[in-house]
C-alpha cells in the first residue's frame, strides 16, 4: 500500500502499480503523472463516485480495482482504455451500466454486491471475456447477446432476481464454473437436516486455519462432559459473497452428507453470541496440504502451482479418482459444485484426497431437464483440473500408458459440445479400467 503523500511528492513516478486507500472523495490528478507506466491501479476502500473524462490517457492500464467505493453508475470512460482487461467494482452502489461501457478486450469483470438490475447488450462484444462475477445484485435477466462471449469459463449469478435459467448458458463451449443459487428460478430444494446441534458454549476456539469469502475456519476444542475433542469450526460471515449467499453454501454442505473424500460434518452451531450460523467439522490432519494455489491475474481461471511442482501419473490417478467419486456423489444428490478446482482440494504425501468448499454450490432437481448438462459443467472443470495436473508430469514420464489414458480422459471431459462429455458415473467406470 502506498500513501497519498508519496504520490503528491512525486516519489512514485514511474510506478507500474498504485494502491491507495485513504478516504479519497475525488480522483487525484497527480495519478496522471503515472499515465505512461501504470499497469495496475487499486483505489478500493475509498469514497470515489466518478472518474475523470480523460481517464483513457492510461494507455498501459491492464487492471483497475474500485471496490468498496460510492459509484452509482459504471464509468463509461473505461471502455476507452486500450489495454484494460480486468475491472473490479465489488460492493459499490452501482445501479446503472450504460451501453458500450466495457473495453472490448475485457477478460475479468467483478461487479459483486451492487444494485444492478440490467446488463448492457454490448457485453456480447467482449469476445475475450472469461471470468464474470455478478452475484449479489438485482439482475432480472441476462441479455441473449452474452451468448456471444464464447470464451466464458466462470460465471457467478447467484443472489439475483433471475426468473428463469438462461438456457443459452449451456451452449457456451468453455463454461466450467457456474453458480446461480439464490435466484427466484432456483427454488431451494428441501434439505433433510439431521445434524446434531452443538452449543457454542461447548467450543473453545484456537488458531484460525483458513478464511474465505463466506466465513472463517478455526481449530477448536469440543468439550463433551469429561472429554475433549479437537475439531474444526466454520463460522459464516452472513453477507453475500462473490459466490452467493452463505446460507446456500451451508445447505449444500448439509445436503451433501458424508463421503470418504469430503470433509466429515459433525454438527451445526447453536447459541452463537452474535447469532451467526456455523458448522462443526472433523479436523483434517496437518499432513494434508492444498493441491494448488488459486488463479492469479495472469492465469485468470486456472490454478497456480509452486515452481518446480511435479506429479507422477500414479499420484494424479489417485487424486482424480477420489475427486470423481466425490463429484459423482454430489450430483447423485443434485448438487453442482461450481468451483471444482485443485485449490479446493487437499492431499497428503500418499495422495489421499479430500475435496471441499461449497461456496459456489448450486442445488438442483435431478429430474430437471437441465440436470445432465449441469453435471457436465462440473465435468469440464474436472477436465481443466486434470489438464493442470498433467502439465506437471515430467517430460520423460509422458509416454507411460497411465499418463496417456489420463490424457484421453481429460480430452473427453473438455469436449466443446457439452452433451458429448462423460458423466461422473462414466468417468468412474473409465478410471476403474486404467
Amino acid at each position: 500500500m502506498q500513501t497519498i503523500q508519496q504520490l503528491l511528492s512525486g516519489e512514485l513516478k514511474g510506478s507500474q502499480t498504485l494502491k491507495l486507500s485513504c478516504n479519497l472523495t475525488h480522483f487525484p490528478e497527480e495519478i496522471f503523472d503515472l499515465k505512461d507506466t501504470l499497469e495496475i491501479l487499486d483505489l478500493s476502500n475509498n469514497h470515489l463516485s466518478s472518474l475523470p473524462e480523460n481517464f483513457s490517457e492510461f494507455k498501459k492500464l491492464k487492471i483497475a480495482f474500485f471496490s468498496d467505493n460510492d459509484f452509482k453508475e459504471f464509468p463509461k470512460v473505461l471502455a476507452q482504455c486500450p489495454a484494460l482487461t480486468m475491472i473490479g467494482f465489488k460492493s459499490n452502489k452501482i445501479v446503472c451500466i450504460p451501453e458500450h461501457s466495457f473495453p472490448v478486450d475485457l477478460q475479468w469483470l467483478i461487479l459483486t454486491n451492487n444494485r444492478i438490475t440490467e446488463i448492457p447488450k454490448s457485453i456480447g462484444k467482449c469476445h475475450r471475456l472469461q471470468k464474470v462475477a455478478f452475484a449479489g445484485n438485482q439482475i432480472k435477466t441476462l441479455p441473449g447477446e452474452m451468448s456471444q462471449c464464447q470464451n466464458m469459463e466462470l460465471l457467478r449469478i447467484s443472489a439475483n432476481q433471475l426468473d428463469e435459467f438462461p438456457q443459452w448458458l449451456l451452449s457456451l463451449p468453455r463454461l466450467s464454473w457456474l453458480a446461480y443459487s439464490g435466484n427466484p428460478f432456483s427454488k431451494r430444494v428441501p434439505v433433510k437436516d439431521e445434524l446434531p446441534l452443538i452449543s457454542w458454549n461447548e467450543l473453545t476456539l484456537q488458531e484460525v486455519l483458513g478464511q474465505g469469502a463466506s466465513g472463517i475456519i478455526s481449530k477448536a476444542q469440543w468439550h463433551q462432559s469429561s472429554t475433549k475433542k479437537e475439531i474444526a469450526v466454520k463460522v459464516f460471515k452472513g453477507e453475500v459473497t462473490s459466490d452467493g449467499f452463505p446460507e446456500d453454501e451451508m445447505n449444500a454442505c448439509i445436503a451433501a452428507g458424508n463421503h470418504e473424500h469430503l470433509v466429515t460434518l459433525i454438527g451445526k452451531i447453536t447459541d452463537h453470541p452474535e447469532q451467526k450460523t456455523g458448522l462443526v467439522l472433523d479436523l483434517i490432519p496437518s499432513s494434508f496440504k492444498n493441491l494448488a494455489g488459486p488463479p492469479s491475474f495472469d492465469t485468470c481461471t486456472r490454478d497456480t502451482f509452486k515452481e518446480g511442482t511435479t506429479f507422477s501419473a500414479t499420484t494424479i490417478f489417485k487424486i482424480v479418482r477420489a475427486i470423481a467419486d466425490a463429484a459423482k456423489h454430489l450430483h447423485s444428490k443434485g448438487i453442482m459444485h461450481g468451483d471444482l478446482y485443485a485449490h479446493n482440494t487437499l492431499f497428503d504425501n500418499d495422495a489421499n484426497t479430500i475435496f471441499g468448499d461449497f461456496g459456489a454450490a448450486t442445488m438442483y432437481d435431478i429430474s430437471d431437464k437441465n440436470a445432465p448438462y449441469l453435471e457436465r459443467l462440473d465435468v469440464r472443470a474436472f477436465g481443466c483440473l486434470m489438464e493442470d495436473l498433467l502439465n506437471h508430469v515430467p517430460e520423460h514420464k509422458k509416454k507411460e500408458s497411465l499418463f496417456l489414458c489420463l490424457l484421453g480422459l481429460k480430452a473427453a471431459c473438455l469436449k466443446e459440445n457439452i452433451i458429448e462429455r462423460p458423466s461422473f458415473y462414466d468417468i468412474k467406470l473409465m478410471l476403474d479400467t486404467f
